[in-house]
């Protein structure tokens, strides 16, 4: 067995512990033909509608899709959408002992109404408020009895109020002293509480907006990476740059993946995938020009495709081994 099988095999006994805002992703497909008469907007005659897991969930069916063990920590409303999204995990074959219910807020629900192949609309059903100091201590009590379990444990931060400053903090902890190694999908809020992860995968724009800079005036990537590192104590950064790539720097070195050149149709999801791959990278303690390799693969293959879905595991392979006899 060569080494890129052995890797592909080694996730298939890999467990990935996910924490972060989980939602429920709908769709309204219809079409039109008329405008309304009661305001200038188009009436869509609904001719189907659609339920997709969302957020952190989505990033549960990557992991998934690539052949290991995801268990999903998060929380859902005491509403029938919280009921619906246990239910698309128990349809997808996804654990639910990690599910906590929030007898306060809402389920997050983004609702799209298309029509004629045209995106009309988004309707956000949610609460950003942090979660409060009972559903903190729930959460962590719940991850607590998980860790073990886990080879890698990943923050998936959609600014929807799970991952507040102390239960981030409490669970590097947690993580740290039980040899846990940390991803990290930020997000604005909570992006410098991240302290002592792995493994940290801003995009350019959020390093900008983190920095309270225009994205245009981050020319030079690999210094404000270096500094993110620096500030964040993060053994790694891993920045994706869209069309050229991902940098990943670590104290003592860094590695520039290109990006190949891609059919690039729809790139919804691309994210949750290269950050799946990322974490069972890190699991496997792989080299950053592996993990960096792998992860924008998997993104880029993401890309082709319409619509969030996860990346095929053998197609990846493939198209891995292809690039690995070049």
């Amino acid at each position: 067995m060569n080494q890129l099988a052995s890797i592909f095999n080694q996730w298939n006994s890999t467990t990935a512990l996910i924490i972060g805002d989980s939602m429920i992703d709908a769709y309204f497909y219809g079409s039109s033909t008329r405008n309304s008469p009661e305001a200038p907007v188009p009436i869509i005659n609904l001719e189907k509608k659609e339920q997709r897991l969302g957020g952190a969930a989505n990033v549960a069916l990557n992991i998934k899709a690539l052949g290991a063990i995801p268990i999903l920590c998060s929380i859902v409303g005491p509403d029938n959408n919280g009921a619906q999204l246990q239910s698309l995990l128990k349809k997808e074959s996804l654990s639910t002992k990690g599910i906590v219910v929030d007898e306060s807020r809402c389920t997050t629900v983004k609702t799209r109404v298309i029509g004629n192949n045209q995106h009309y609309l988004r309707i956000d059903e949610e609460e950003t408020e942090l979660i409060n100091h009972n559903i903190e201590n729930q959460l962590f009590t719940t991850i607590s009895s998980l860790i073990q379990t886990a080879d890698v444990l990943i923050f998936q931060d959609y600014n929807k109020g799970i991952l507040s400053p102390n239960l981030i903090k409490s669970v590097t902890q947690l993580c740290n002293n039980s040899n846990v190694p940390i991803v990290v999908d930020p997000k604005q809020d909570q992006f410098f509480d991240y302290q002592n992860c792995t493994l940290f995968k801003p995009n350019r724009k959020e390093i900008a907006e983190a920095y309270q800079m225009q994205e245009n005036e981050i020319n030079d990537i690999e210094t404000w990476a270096k500094r993110l590192r620096s500030d964040l104590n993060a053994k790694n950064v891993m920045t994706t740059l869209s069309e050229d790539g991902v940098l990943i720097v670590n104290e003592q070195d860094q590695h520039h993946q290109p990006a190949h050149l891609r059919n690039i149709l729809d790139v919804s999801g691309a994210g949750d995938s290269v950050l799946s791959v990322a974490a069972l990278c890190v699991a496997l303690k792989l080299p950053n020009p592996a993990i960096a390799g792998l992860a924008n693969l998997a993104g880029g293959l993401v890309c082709e495709k319409i619509g969030v879905v996860p990346v095929d595991k053998a197609q990846l392979f493939e198209e891995a081994l292809k690039l690995e006899k070049i």
